[in-house]
């Protein structure tokens, strides 16, 4: 099973990173059956505001960088989705990522890390909305970071005991639903 870990922000300085990061070694060293993880990040993507000439959900990619990351995004089996909470929301980046694709994103199961303002779960909140819109199966899996402004002060996000156990039932559950 693949899991994309989609780091979510593209920002100068970005926690996102450190926390894919984080959910990558975990990930291994929980040596749970059957379970890959990659690291999408949106920075190095760069993809610019969608502005194609089709909806996405036509299936009709015009642009070569929607069908390059139509393409990527087909490979997975479940998802990571990490964001920050800015304003209450989600990042704009990870927005205009999921929106650049209809089908690529349907029938595999997502779960949602978050942190900011309040531990991240306005921003959450509002990316399961998307994503079941998309189709993404909500595998009712979240992590809400608490403290992050206390704790983002070292080059590596240093998880806590309930982190970790977390991210262990959240990899538990995609599992789940990927086999379903």
């Amino acid at each position: 099973m693949l899991i994309y870990i989609i780091v979510g922000s593209v920002r100068e300085g970005r926690t996102a990173i450190k926390v894919a990061n984080w959910v990558q070694q975990a990930t291994s060293e929980l040596a749970l059956n059957n379970i890959q993880t990659e690291i999408v990040d949106l920075k190095e993507w760069d993809l610019p505001i969608f502005a194609g000439a089709h909806p996405p959900a036509s299936g009709i990619y015009d642009q070569p960088k929607q069908q390059a990351w139509a393409d990527k995004i087909a490979t997975a089996d479940a998802f990571i989705l990490i964001s920050p909470e800015y304003n209450h929301g989600y990042s704009p980046a990870l927005k205009n990522a999921l929106d650049y694709l209809g089908k690529e994103w349907q029938g595999k199961p997502a779960a949602y890390i978050g942190y900011g303002s309040t531990n991240g779960s306005r921003s959450i909140d509002q990316i399961r909305q998307v994503g079941t819109q998309l189709g993404l199966i909500d595998s009712n899996a979240t992590l809400e970071i608490r403290d992050i402004f206390k704790r983002n002060k070292e080059q590596t996000f240093e998880a806590n005991e309930f982190e970790v156990k977390g991210l262990k039932a959240m990899l538990e559950k995609l599992q789940k639903y990927h086999s379903a």
